[in-house]
């Protein structure tokens, strides 16, 4: 289990290379990602969601976070699924991003 963990923090912080372009967060503390599954063999399962479902750069951000954690080692495959069900709020922010943003 202890490899699996260190997997966990490898693509949590990737994600949080993972910027949404008109927001100067990134989406792992934006609240963006609501689900991160690890499977068999190093099968990478992550649900997520966009700040507004007509985002017009929601296929390059999801192409990015398949991009970035498929380069992980220990990483063997990908699927990003985008949701929006339920619908983002500013209240799936972490403190600090809320902070950062002037939410608070």
């Amino acid at each position: 289990m202890e490899a699996a963990q260190t997997l966990r923090d490898k693509i949590e912080a990737t994600l949080r290379t993972v910027y949404d372009p008109e927001i100067p967060v990134n989406i792992f503390e934006l609240g963006l990602v609501y689900e991160i599954k690890i499977g068999d063999a190093g099968r990478v399962n992550i649900i997520m969601t966009l700040t507004a479902p007509g985002c017009p750069v929601a296929g390059d951000i999801v192409m990015e976070v398949d991009q970035k954690v498929r380069a992980i080692e220990g990483v063997s495959d990908v699927d990003v699924h985008l949701t929006f069900d339920p619908p983002w709020t500013k209240d799936m922010m972490t403190e600090e991003a809320r902070l950062e943003l002037g939410f608070m």
